[in-house]
């Protein structure tokens, strides 16, 4: 019988009615004897926190990227319990910090409390404990029937119960009537070790029209040390009247890194196309190429901590973009 550690760190799915409105009551040992199946599996079960995910920060990926290290030297495989808000984010910096691992982390959660008569939980965290005895190794998110690695996963729909999408890659696998199936798995570039070094000062601007170039002093005055910079298209942004351009030298000549990423949710930034992007390649702006945001913020933020973070932001880690 294969061992599947469930840790549980709150959110929608551990959800109960108090006179406050919902919160994450329930512990990681009540969730799994609510399902009411028996998956023939040893379920190990341990509360990591119990947070709304909106509360989940840099800290908390760290202290849960070591419980999942611990549990994976024990276990066959992972099961995060996480509210949807926030979990692209933590399955991307897992992606990173575990980045490697031979045995399936999965995270999973729930558009509506366990509990609750319609709710998703139930199939979704069946689904997950599946799919975490599959013996694939890597980070992923398990909603629906989409199985979706930590680095591609976003957060598409507020209410839908296919809450997740793949962004720029197919799916990594999927649940049908055959049962679980990994068809693009997650491939590292690295051995297996824990890196769970992060560095939070990192600031995501999103282009606006007009946008005025004293967002960019702040940055170098509050002490961040990288900047995800979500363009218009392909990598644009306005230099006349109030020149970006002459911003990002500025940054990058007080050693802050940038990684440009697109506001277009598909396809990629290429600062080759255009004047203004090969001026921005010149002031050492580095290209997210087709990351989604969560896994450009998460990358710098881990690629800070590393000996070299521009050649580690310009090195495919798990797949979090196209070659």
């Amino acid at each position: 019988m294969k061992k599947i550690a469930l840790l549980a760190t709150g959110g929608t799915i551990a959800c109960t009615q108090t006179k406050n409105g919902l919160a994450p009551t329930l512990s990681a040992s009540e969730l799994a004897p609510r399902l009411g199946v028996d998956l023939e599996l040893e379920v190990n079960a341990k509360d990591v926190f119990r947070l709304d995910s909106s509360n989940i920060q840099p800290e908390e990926w760290r202290a849960l990227a070591r419980e999942a290290d611990a549990a994976i030297k024990s276990s066959d495989g992972v099961v995060i319990t996480h509210g949807t808000d926030t979990m692209a984010y933590t399955a991307a910096a897992l992606s990173f910090m575990l980045a490697g691992c031979e045995k399936p982390v999965i995270l999973t959660g729930s558009q509506l409390p366990i509990d609750a008569p319609i709710s998703d939980a139930r199939q979704n965290l069946t689904r997950a404990l599946l799919a975490a005895a599959s013996g694939v190794g890597g980070v992923y998110v398990v909603f629906d029937t989409s199985i979706i690695s930590g680095v591609r996963a976003v957060k598409t729909h507020t209410t839908a119960l296919s809450a997740f999408s793949s962004v720029n890659a197919p799916c990594a696998g999927h649940i049908d009537s055959a049962g679980v199936s990994f068809d693009h798995p997650q491939r590292s570039s690295l051995p297996y070790a824990l890196r769970a070094r992060l560095n939070s000062r990192v600031l995501l601007i999103k282009l606006t029209p007009g946008l005025s170039p004293d967002i960019f002093s702040f940055v170098k005055s509050a002490g961040y040390r990288g900047v995800v910079l979500e363009t218009f298209g392909l990598g644009g942004l306005h230099y006349i009247r109030r020149n970006l351009v002459k911003c990002l030298s500025e940054l990058s000549a007080a050693g802050i890194i940038v990684l440009v990423v697109s506001q277009c949710l598909y396809e990629k930034a290429d600062l080759s196309v255009y004047e203004v992007g090969r001026e921005m390649m010149r002031e050492n702006v580095i290209s997210g190429r087709d990351m989604t945001t969560e896994a450009a913020v998460c990358k710098m933020m881990w690629a800070l901590e590393s000996e070299n973070p521009r050649e580690t932001l310009m090195r495919n880690i798990v797949g979090e973009f196209s070659e």
